[in-house]
């Protein structure tokens, strides 16, 4: 079946993806790394396209771009950046949000400083906390941050700009390695709002400073679900054993958020006694029914090995890689 609609021509594919109901999300693999030729005519095309359906084909693309590492969708996405429908212009973000793209600082944060939707400004302060974040992982050169985190400063500190955009900007300035941004944690988390108090945690997380230890685990016994599966998160990211007794506890919060998060974090942290409780799940029969904790323990578990060196490929449980292809 794939190879028949491979072998389809392109104008076909274009005339589906534009028009066929229910969309054919097949048929969007077809749409990466297009030839200049086919590119001009699904250009010309998407012109004609309804609000509607562009941001149905653009949100599948990012959504496939999540799970897919080969596909290429970056030539579809920057223009869609500038797509009158916000929606299409958050999914856009998305899609890129993976990019090393320098090139694409200028205008996100030129989008970050005046979208005329809130909800786009605050998904373009997002991306360049991304940016912020791969620089510091030493994956971008850090010569971008003097200029990205001064403005993205700029822009918190403006007091015109909008709470949900100043939330975001605070999260990626976490993982700046500027002396001004813990300041503007412990601001934000005293600010008593509850959502800033959120982005405050996250922001603590993406710092990965264990400065942050005693105020992550306090809210690890917040009575709120989204607190408590934020700092989860957060001590996943610090990474700090001391966190891993209250996790394991978490582990089986009533909250399945909550759950997830604190079994993930184990993963991240690592360590014999994680591996053992990670183990114990496994053998847990509340466990064993409930196929979704079920395998985000495994997938924890692993992580954890890997971290350790013990992880062995044979004894993946799906099958030989090689035989797959």
């Amino acid at each position: 079946m794939k190879e028949n609609q491979e072998e389809q021509p392109f104008a076909v594919v274009l005339d589906e993806i534009f028009t066929a109901d229910p969309l054919p999300i097949a048929q969007l693999y077809r749409l990466s790394d297009m030839q200049e030729e086919d590119a001009a005519h699904f250009w010309q095309g998407w012109t004609a396209v309804s609000d509607e359906r562009r941001q149905a084909i653009v949100r599948h693309l990012a959504d496939i771009s999540e799970d897919n590492f080969v596909v290429d969708f970056a030539p579809l996405f920057i223009p869609s950046l500038q797509d009158s429908v916000a929606d299409v212009r958050i999914a856009a973000l998305d899609g890129l949000w993976d990019t090393t793209d320098l090139n694409l600082i200028a205008p996100l944060t030129e989008m970050m400083k005046s979208d005329p939707e809130e909800r786009v400004r605050a998904a373009a302060a997002g991306s360049l906390g991304h940016y912020v974040l791969l620089a510091e992982w030493g994956q971008l050169p850090e010569t971008i941050l003097p200029e990205l985190v001064g403005t993205m400063l700029a822009t918190y500190e403006n007091e015109e700009t909008a709470v949900a955009v100043r939330r975001v900007l605070l999260e990626g300035l976490g993982a700046a390695d500027n002396p001004r941004i813990g300041d503007l944690i412990a601001e934000a988390y005293e600010n008593g709002d509850p959502a800033t108090q959120l982005s405050a945690v996250f922001a603590m997380g993406n710092s990965a400073d264990r400065r942050w230890t005693v105020t992550v685990l306090g809210e690890m016994e917040s009575p709120y679900e989204d607190m408590r599966a934020e700092a989860a998160r957060a001590a996943g990211a610090i990474g700090n054993s001391d966190f891993v007794p209250q996790l394991a506890s978490l582990a089986y919060d009533e909250d399945l958020a909550v759950q997830t998060a604190a079994i993930t974090a184990l993963g991240q942290i690592g360590g014999d006694e994680v591996q053992r409780i990670l183990a114990n799940m496994l053998d847990d029969p509340e466990v064993e029914e409930n196929e979704e904790i079920l395998e985000v323990v495994e997938e924890a578990l692993e992580e954890s090995a890997m971290m350790a060196g013990d992880f062995n490929f044979a004894d993946f449980p799906y099958g030989d890689p090689i035989d797959d292809l």
